[in-house]
This record gives C-alpha cells, sequence and structure tokens, in this order.
C-alpha cells in the first residue's frame, strides 16, 4: 500500500488521517473525525504495543474529541487489501479482542483498546510468560498425566517381555 493512500476506517468507513511517526518512520492511520480507531500495517503494531514505546503523537491526535460508537462485533473489511479481518484475542486472558487481517497482516484495534494493550504487560517477554503459563495450566497437565500413562504401558509391556522370554529360556 502506498504511504499517501487515505484510507476507510473498517469500523465506521470514515476516512482515516496518517500520523507519521518520526522515531519509527512510520505512518499510524487513526480514525481522528470518525471512531477513534486505529490502524497498524504489517509488523507496526508491535512497535507501539508496550508501555515504554511512544505514542505521545498517536494519543495528541485523539486527546480531547468526542468518538462514534461502533459495533465491535462487527465483520471489519481490512482498509489496507479488502480481506475480511479476523477476531483475535491480545493475550491469554482473552479480555481484549482487536481485528486482525490474515492476509496482509494488518491489525485494528478500537478506540481505547491500545492503551488497554499497554497495560496489560509490561513487556513482550511478560506478555510471552503468560501465554506459556496459560498453555501450561490448559494442557500441560493433560501432557504429563498422557506421558505417565505411556510410561507405564511401556513398563508393563517390557515386563511381559521379560516373563515370555524367560517362560520360554530365551533370556
Amino acid at each position: 500500500m502506498d504511504t499517501t493512500d487515505i484510507i476507510k476506517c473498517p469500523a465506521c468507513g470514515k476516512e482515516m488521517e496518517k500520523v507519521y511517526i518520526p522515531s519509527e518512520g512510520i505512518n499510524i492511520d487513526i480514525c481522528t473525525n470518525g471512531c477513534g480507531g486505529i490502524f497498524f500495517d504489517n509488523r507496526e503494531f508491535d512497535k507501539f504495543n508496550e508501555e515504554h514505546e511512544d505514542i505521545e503523537l498517536l494519543k495528541e491526535k485523539l486527546h480531547g474529541k468526542t468518538f462514534a460508537q461502533v459495533d465491535e462485533d462487527a465483520i471489519r473489511i481490512c482498509p489496507a487489501c479488502g480481506g475480511q479481518m479476523v477476531k483475535n484475542t491480545t493475550s491469554s486472558n482473552g479480555e481484549i479482542v482487536v481485528d486482525d487481517c490474515y492476509i496482509c497482516g494488518g491489525k485494528f484495534l478500537d478506540h481505547c483498546e491500545l492503551d488497554k494493550i499497554r497495560a496489560e504487560y509490561k513487556s513482550d517477554q511478560e506478555r510471552k510468560e503468560a501465554t506459556i503459563d496459560f498453555l501450561f495450566n490448559k494442557v500441560g497437565y493433560e501432557l504429563k498425566d498422557m506421558e505417565l500413562k505411556n510410561t507405564q504401558a511401556k513398563a508393563k509391556r517390557n515386563l511381559g517381555q521379560k516373563l515370555f522370554y524367560s517362560i520360554l529360556n530365551l533370556d
């Protein structure tokens, strides 16, 4: 997508404003005259999702404005490629749902979701550790139980083979 192309907000249909972020050398699309949503092109989001990363220019564009309410559950179409966006949670706790484009990698956040995401974890490392803990609690114990049962079954087979060989005097 050309960096000068004006895109339409996937939530409310208004034109989005490009905000240049000098520290990153990129434009971020913000719905400043509609719903207050933010669209990140592929891989841009990761530069702004931790609380130490500078989003002051984005906050300035949204400060003091009142934004239209939108249906957060509505299907959204990616403004960059036209693909249908998919609702995904941003972390293992499942509290914040954003719209992801699996075609081009774009990500749309409704108004205030960026602040919520940044407040959820202090760093990507903390987010990853929470995900690992979540997965272990969901399936880790089941896997350990399956491993124990498999080990017990192997031990029984080995004992049975030893008994069989000793009966036949083959050991």
